[in-house]
């Protein structure tokens, strides 16, 4: 090892560096090309020779120095190898040892330094390649292909099911263009079978979104019965899923037990969910007891919650009362894998833990985790609803044995709430007293219970207008849970129904701070502000209300009323066209729409929504009332005898319904019809005065000899009504006096302005025709306001001409 360590002598002091320029021709392969024993080496096998062994030459040789530049002589190292940059035999070694940092053989021949090589000028353009070839036309087709396939899964995400489809189409048309240019150039093996597949299956997706069932299934044959897809069996699933939304039940069975048979057992959940599709199928069908064994297998392998509710309702279809019970057992334990310990108290004041806890309060997690248990819950509620007044003799027992079970699983919080369904069964049941006693076991339980449960009272008692009661409980649940917006609600109720509208807005307004989804506590609170007249208000609650429930038939009306009352009747109109989409049957809604076209002068509109309102509900007098005069406005009188009959079967006891169908006889030209109506109401009414004037006209133009005795009996009567109107007259004056000099009113008394408003109203014992100052139409009695007078008719002119006449004509018949 030592022989090839060399010290340095005392004469090569000044050169330490001396060696490293030493070069040996034999690592020189420039002239390689001109080395004539090289180039017989490479063509002939005398390059196969033993290498001759060189003979290193000793550091005592004494080695001739050389520069960089200049002249160069025979140099060597240490080790025998020639110097780098030295020239040796007329061959000169190249520098490698520095050619990274851009040193090279041609700077020591004099040329410029240019370690970047920016000498060279610019690179050359790349080669394009050429679009000509087969293969490269080929490679572009495919990549189109899986870019239609991509944007129709985007279309598809974003809802534009249509574009998804026809994006699909497109694709396997591109994809079979493709492989038809395959299969001229390329062996069988060579096909994409990965890209078929993903063309196809995407294809069936779409058809299934667009509910183009037929063209799915062809589809999802095609990859099926290829045998090159190698996962094409479980495709099965998809076509039974198909079958089960065209409810062909046993074929939708048969494609699900095909899918199962092919999948192996180590996709356990897949496994479950096909199980589980063949267990609804059957109960589809009506075959329960195969859905039982369905089920049961899925809860012997991995129980869960849909498929221990499912046979729950199987065995219920059944009546296996003690089946019910373990089934529900079952369910009860199903783990759900969530922790049912609050995790999100901070127990110290570590203001690291408390952000920490905060943040992952209302994380993905725990929502995730929130759901689960809400799920759970809902499921084992609608179990112990359903299943209580089957298992035991009794309601009340089963639901006992419910809430006992419950009791003594982890779900220990539903007991409380399945007691307080218990009361609400019974208020179904209209057992209020059983529900009172049930309601008030909460009473001394923890406050959330104690609160819901003095909820339901109060609702109880406001339903029975014991309105003391219903604020003593209401009251209570407040101070209970003062969070609870629906004890706040029922709060602002009772103070409503005591009159103070303004404390009852505070409370709706305080519990939709606490649930800003309250609609009861939002309904109301619009209630309370149109009740004290704060339209503005009232309308934006209830078009809040209106943007959460959309087919609220409740909300569109009040909508309409609110723009009624705000004189806007368009609006009004468009609310309540909205409002017979949701209940198209609704005769008040339409005699509303009719009145309010009639306001507006459409009398068309107006014709065919009373028409329909009294085609559902034929005993309404208004829009009776309104027929019969748009009828005798339009000169049509026998039509309108049919609404005035129908008016007087309603009223029998209001006779100017009568005297309306004889004046429709009457004015139709069938005086005969007439005269004999006319008799049949004297009859029923003798002192009617307006009956005998019709008679007493009738017999003299129709030359009858009953017309004297008609004559002596309007006489009587008309004194008789005069008497009468004398002593109303002189008893209204003297209880007014009283009034006056009793109170020092300035203004008008009540008597005094009752009996104006009855000098405007017909009174029952008139009739319609009587008086001058009434219209032959229909009057809406609107809540919301009052109706601008509408114009008379050429029709109600004559018939109050008329009117006029027949006064005049019995004046001039009785003597003096």
């Amino acid at each position: 090892m030592m022989q090839n360590v060399h010290p340095a002598t005392e004469n090569n002091e000044d050169d330490l560096y001396s060696g490293y320029n030493d070069y040996n021709p034999m690592f020189d392969t420039e002239d390689l090309e001109n080395d004539v024993a090289f180039q017989q080496a490479a063509r002939t096998s005398h390059g196969r020779r033993p290498p001759v062994t060189a003979k290193i030459p000793g550091t005592s040789s004494p080695r001739p120095l050389a520069t960089g530049f200049g002249s160069k002589a025979t140099l060597t190292s240490s080790m025998g190898r020639p110097v780098t940059g030295t020239i040796q035999d007329g061959i000169s070694r190249p520098m490698t040892a520095v050619q990274a940092a851009g040193y090279t053989k041609a700077a020591v021949r004099g040329s410029s330094f240019d370690p970047l090589g920016q000498a060279r000028g610019p690179a050359s353009p790349l080669e394009k390649k050429t679009s000509d070839s087969l293969e490269e036309k080929m490679r572009q087709l495919e990549k189109k292909v899986n870019e239609l396939v991509e944007e129709s899964c985007v279309a598809n995400s974003c809802g534009d099911l249509k574009l998804a489809l026809e994006k699909a189409k497109e694709a396997g048309r591109q994809e079979r263009e493709l492989l038809r240019q395959r299969e001229q150039i390329a062996p069988p093996e060579s096909i994409n079978l990965d890209l078929t597949y993903t063309v196809l299956l995407n294809l069936a997706s779409q058809y299934v979104a667009n509910e183009m069932y037929a063209e799915a299934l062809t589809t999802y044959q095609v990859i099926v019965k290829n045998k090159m897809f190698s996962n094409g069996g479980i495709l099965k699933v998809n076509m039974g899923n198909i079958y089960l939304k065209q409810r062909n039940y046993s074929k939708a069975i048969k494609f699900y037990r095909m899918a199962l048979d092919q999948i192996t057992s180590s996709h356990k959940q897949m496994r479950i969910k096909i199980m589980e599709n063949i267990g609804v199928a059957f109960i589809k069908t009506g075959q329960y007891v195969d859905a039982i064994s369905s089920f049961e297998e899925i809860m012997s392998i991995s129980p869960n919650l849909k498929a221990g509710f499912n046979l729950i309702l199987c065995y219920f279809a059944i009546g296996n009362g003690e089946q019910m019970k373990k089934a529900f057992k079952n369910l009860i334990e199903v783990p759900l894998e969530v922790d049912y310990e609050d995790k999100y108290i901070s127990l110290n004041d570590d203001l690291h833990t408390n952000l920490l806890l905060e943040a992952i309060k209302n994380d993905s997690l725990s929502q995730i985790e929130r759901e689960r248990k809400s799920l759970a819950e809902e499921y084992i509620m609608t179990a112990a609803k359903l299943i209580a007044p089957a298992i035991e003799t009794s309601f009340a027992v089963g639901y006992d044995w419910c809430v006992d079970a419950v009791k003594a699983s982890h779900y220990v919080e539903l007991a409380n709430d399945l007691e307080i369904n218990k009361a609400t069964t019974y208020l179904r049941q209209q057992n209020f007293n059983q529900a009172l006693e049930t309601l008030k076991m909460f009473e001394k339980k923890d406050s959330r219970v104690k609160s819901a449960a003095a909820t339901n009272l109060s609702f109880l008692y406001y339903l029975g207008n014991e309105l003391e009661q219903a604020t003593n409980y209401a009251d209570l649940a407040v101070n209970s849970d003062r969070y609870n917006p629906a004890a706040l609600t029922n709060k602002g109720n009772t103070v409503f129904a005591n009159g103070d509208c303004e404390k009852a807005a505070e409370f709706y307004k305080e519990a939709l701070r606490n649930d800003s989804l309250c609609t009861e506590a939002l309904y109301n609170l619009g209630l309370a502000y149109k009740k004290l007249n704060r339209i503005d208000e009232a309308l934006d609650c209830f078009l809040k209300l209106h943007a959460i429930l959309p087919n609220s038939a409740q909300v569109l009306y009040q909508l309409a009323s609110l723009y009624q009352i705000m004189e806007d009747p368009n609006q009004a109109i468009e609310w309540l066209l909205q409002l017979i989409s949701v209940v198209p049957t609704d005769p008040h809604v339409l005699s509303k729409l009719g009145n309010l076209y009639d306001t507006e002068g459409d009398k068309s509109q107006a014709f065919h929504y009373y028409c329909e309102s009294y085609r559902y509900f034929p005993s309404n007098i208004e829009v009776i009332e309104w027929l019969g005069a748009y009828y005798i406005d339009t000169q049509f009188c026998e039509k309108a005898i049919e609404y005035f009959e129908r008016a007087a079967l309603i009223l029998p006891t209001q006779v100017k319904w009568q005297l309306m169908v004889a004046s429709c006889y009457r004015r139709s030209g069938n005086y005969q019809k007439a005269l004999e109506k006319y008799k049949v109401i004297h009859r029923k009414f003798p002192e009617n005065v307006e009956c005998l004037r019709f008679l007493v006209r009738l017999c003299t133009d129709m030359g009858l000899k009953e017309v004297q005795e008609y004559i002596t009996k309007l006489k009587k009567a008309e004194k008789l009504k005069e008497i009468r109107e004398q002593r109303i007259k002189s008893g209204r004056e003297g209880s007014a006096r009283g009034r006056k000099e009793g109170s020092g009113d300035s203004g008008g008394t009540k008597g005094e302005r009752l009996s104006a408003k009855l000098k405007v109203l017909p009174g029952t014992s008139e009739p319609y025709e009587s008086s001058s100052s009434k219209e032959i139409d229909a009057s809406y009695a609107d809540p919301l306001g009052p109706q601008p007078e509408r114009p008379k008719t050429a029709a109600r002119k004559r018939m109050e001409e008329d009117d006029f006449a027949d006064e005049e004509l019995g004046e001039d018949l009785l003597p003096e």
